[in-house]
């Protein structure tokens, strides 16, 4: 067995596809065990609970900074003058691929933000309303039936 090929300055994991806090949680209690008293020791995985030392505000990171991204690239006004769009995100629609941590908090935030969010991809189909979808409504079904297909709400 490989000893030493995770840690704070060596490669730090994060949750990906069917991860999450729970996951990191394990890897760093079982890393912890093994290496008792490591000073930095709680940096040896991203993810993990605010409870473990895990960030306020790291589950939607990465979607809103998909959003902020967007944004300002869309408040570009010589761009969007090239494109013949007006700058912000209202009125602008928008597809997302994916209804995970990152996927659904960039349809979140587009959606607070005015932008019409028209289609929403996941692993096993997508659905599409050119009305605009509510991230939100489109996640509740998706845990209460686990997955996006059937969502009730697509009149066009």
């Amino acid at each position: 067995m490989k000893k030493n090929f995770i840690g704070p300055g060596i490669d730090v994991p994060a949750p990906d596809y069917g991860t999450g806090e729970r996951e990191m949680s394990w890897i760093l209690d079982t890393y912890m065990s093994l290496r008792p008293g490591e000073i930095d020791g709680y940096g040896c995985v991203t993810g993990k609970p605010v409870s473990q030392g895990g960030v306020r505000g790291r589950k939607e990171a990465t979607g809103l900074g998909v959003f902020y991204g967007l944004r300002e690239l869309c408040n570009v006004k010589e761009d969007m003058k090239r494109l013949g769009l007006e700058p912000g995100l209202e009125g602008k629609t928008v597809a997302v691929q994916g209804m995970g941590n990152v996927g659904y908090h960039a349809a979140k935030y587009f959606h607070e933000a005015g932008a019409k969010v028209v289609c929403l991809i996941e692993w096993d189909g997508a659905i599409y309303n050119p009305k605009g979808l509510n991230p939100d409504a489109v996640l509740k079904h998706k845990m209460e039936t686990g997955s996006i297909n059937g969502f009730p709400d697509l009149r066009t």
